[in-house]
This record gives structure tokens, sequence and C-alpha cells, in this order.
């Protein structure tokens, strides 16, 4: 099953220094038909102003990626944790038993970020949290793991669930392959360009930038790049 979710049918806030729009039922946008697929909760896509962010609050229980497409966010925590994650690169952030935090785009520019959420694997972990740059060279032609909770997956930064977030950049033309376990769900959202995605021949979706594609009960799926594309796909439970 491949299912489209153009950008235009997703949930929107706006307040003002934030445009918020939301791939599932998050605050108050509710779609009972879009409240998680498989472990993944989340998915905002976010613009923040300049000057402007997300002031200190809680979390608990929850693996939160953020995947930076334009700018940088600023992030501070209860544990003392500080940093700037730039355009192209990821933070991690594992709330576990409890972590307050704060996000702010302290450039003179809006920061464009896609805020993901996946439920861990047991209640209780250790809060956390990490970035690092993952340049799109390293990315070229070929998914790459940004987080993952798989000791497998090398060098991405480690999350507390049975998923993986991955990224890719592949020219316009090029094709390539994801293989999908038994019983698991991709959600694919292009960062940029243009896309055909097909899981066999006649099943297929185009999707532009933003949008989201939902993908399950297929052994493996193709992305073929009908534009140069920057791709996000977690691959969950």
């Amino acid at each position: 099953m491949i299912e489209l979710r153009p950008f235009a049918s997703l949930g929107a806030a706006h307040h003002g220094w934030l445009d918020a729009r939301h791939h599932f039922s998050f605050a108050e946008y509710h779609d009972p038909e879009r409240t998680s697929w498989g472990s993944l909760r989340v998915w905002n896509d976010d613009v923040i102003a300049a000057r402007a962010g997300f002031p200190p609050h809680p979390h608990r229980d929850m693996e939160i990626v953020t995947y930076v497409r334009q700018g940088a966010i600023t992030h501070r925590d209860s544990l003392g944790n500080a940093g700037r994650t730039v355009a192209g690169d990821v933070q991690v952030m594992s709330a576990g038993t409890g972590i307050q935090h704060s996000e702010f785009n302290r450039e003179d520019e809006e920061t464009r970020i896609f805020q993901i959420w996946i439920l861990p694997n047991a209640r209780g972990h250790a809060p956390g949290w990490g970035t690092r740059p993952f340049p799109k060279a390293d990315r070229a032609g070929r998914f790459v793991a940004l987080a993952s909770g798989f000791a497998d997956d090398g060098d991405a930064l480690p999350i507390h669930a049975d998923a993986r977030v991955l990224g890719a950049a592949i020219r316009a033309g090029e094709t390539i392959r994801h293989d999908l376990a038994r019983h698991r769900h991709a959600y694919l959202v292009p960062a940029s360009g243009r896309v055909r995605i097909a899981a066999a021949p006649g099943d297929s979706v185009e999707a532009a930038a933003r949008d989201g594609v939902a993908i399950t009960a297929v052994e493996s799926f193709t992305i073929t790049a009908l534009e140069d594309s920057e791709l996000v796909l977690v691959d969950a439970d």
C-alpha cells in the first residue's frame, strides 16, 4: 500500500512566529485517520521566524528527531546540554524519564525543520541529547541512517526505538530502492524536489516537496527522482 498525503491536506497551525504543518494528529489538529504510522507518532513541518522559537517545556518517553532543512536550531535542556544544529544535519533528544528543553532560531533568517517523534521501545529510558553533521555528499544516491535504534547502523545518532530515520540526496533520473520488512511502516517526505514512488508496476505515486507518503505491506519500493531531491524516510515497527 502506498498512500500519498499532499502537503495541502496536512493539519496547519499558525502562531505568527511559527508556521506548522502536521502530518499526524498533533495539539489542536485531530484526524482519526492520521494518528500515527506504526511507532511514528509525529511528523511536524515547522517554519520558525528569525529570532524566535519554542520556550522551555517538558517531555517524557518519546524519541524526538529534528532534521534541519534551512537555517539552524539552537538547543538547551535541563541536563545542561546546549548546541546548534545547521541545515542538513540532525539532532536527537531522548526524553526518557523526563527532560525540559528549548529550541530557538537564533539566526537572522527563518529556520525550517522536520520534527519527528517516535515512540520508544520501553518507558523509563535515561534522557539524553546529541547532534552531528551528515554531509549531503555522503548521502548522494543512497540512503544513510541518520538516527537509529539498531547498533549496526554505524554513525547514526542512537535512539531508543525499533526504528531508523534515513536521509538521501538523489539527482533527477536516479532511482534508489528500500526494502521493507514484514509488518513495518515507512513514511517518506521529500525535503525538496519531486519523486515517483513505486512498489509494483501500476502501483505508484508522485510526491512533491513536503508531501508525505505512507507505505506498508510491501517487500520493497523504489524512489525515482523527477527533479534533484532531498529525502527523509522513517522505517518504523
